[in-house]
């Protein structure tokens, strides 16, 4: 590495390697630049939105083993634009002796849909209904335990309302049998392994962004309500229009998802508000999150600058609007 592999703090001018090179890896690229950071991606792809803003580039797939060893070379500390990067790719760099933030746990408990709701709920936190699905017949059996409508989405790689369909309470809308309904569901998601969540009838939806530190420092910023179209999150309005109570319910959880997982940079928390003003966990994204992006004018620091800091060692910065 550029840098000693232990050391805490990226020096000015120092480099962070992000794997991926997209919208996020781009406005992570340009907060660093203005920290007087240079930034190195390695993605697989040909051409990229964070290319045109980054220091250095390297092109190869995750997997490369030589590719990732001079790449780990020539930065100070690593991170990650998208949770959907192999867990592999982290425990090879991390086996290299470099440092990777947040690590590959987080990674792999945000990969997979029924781990993420098993370590919510491992923390004291509230989830919808879920019934883990591998096959045909343990779907039948997930429909029996939590009943219909509810929603079947694939366990890994989906987002943006993509590998997930609903399957109704009412299969004669669809000139179906139960039994055509179910096996319909389930060929629309390619008949991979997946989740069976029960449907959660709730107000509106928030997120909390909050950042930690290497020292166990935390900063919470103030959760967005977030409104979504086609299973894509179309605004997100600050402050939320909920009671404080909420507030801090939503954000003692994430304290805790950050602690729990001994967390290094920024994480983004879904949470469902229920009638009667409590929290369920939805999801969480390892990163940066999109119902971030109003921190970039709102705030002293934004979410990508918090990230940069938390990863390279430095002063989390005050998120306040």
């Amino acid at each position: 590495m550029a840098g000693e592999a232990h050391s805490r703090t990226v020096a000015p001018n120092g480099t962070i390697g992000i794997l991926g090179g997209g919208q996020l890896g781009r406005m992570l690229s340009l907060a660093a630049a203005r920290l007087g950071l240079k930034t190195h991606i390695f993605a697989p792809e040909e051409r990229n939105p964070a290319y045109d803003v980054a220091s250095s580039r390297t092109i190869a797939p995750y997997t490369d083993e030589k590719a990732l060893k001079a790449f780990a070379e020539a930065v100070d500390v690593i991170t990650y634009e998208f949770e959907n990067v192999p867990v592999e790719t982290v425990e090879i760099l991390t086996g290299l002796g470099a440092r990777v933030s947040p690590g590959a746990r987080a990674l792999a408990v945000a990969q997979d849909r029924i781990i993420e709701k098993s370590f919510a709920r491992s923390i004291g936190a509230r989830t919808a209904p879920y019934f883990a699905v591998d096959d045909l017949s343990s779907l039948e059996a997930g429909l029996k335990e939590i009943g219909r409508p509810a929603i079947l989405k694939t366990r890994r790689l989906g987002y943006d309302g993509k590998g997930q369909t609903v399957i109704s309470a009412d299969a004669r809308n669809l000139g179906l049998t139960w039994e055509e309904a179910t096996r319909k569901a389930w060929e629309e998601i390619g008949a991979r392994p997946a989740i069976l969540e029960g449907f959660v009838e709730f107000e509106c939806e928030i997120s909390v962004i909050g950042a930690r530190a290497a020292d166990g420092a935390i900063e919470l910023y103030d959760p967005p309500e977030n409104r979504h179209r086609g299973g894509i999150l179309r605004t997100s309005i600050v402050p939320a229009d909920v009671e404080d109570e909420t507030v801090d319910e939503a954000r003692a959880i994430t304290g805790k998802i950050l602690s729990e997982l001994d967390y290094v940079g920024v994480v983004g928390v879904e949470f469902f508000v229920l009638k009667d003003g409590s929290v369920m966990v939805n999801e969480f994204a390892p990163r940066v999150h999109n119902s971030g992006h109003w921190t970039i004018d709102a705030c002293g620091v934004s979410q990508f600058e918090q990230h940069i800091r938390a990863i390279a060692g430095w002063p989390l910065g005050d998120p306040a609007r």
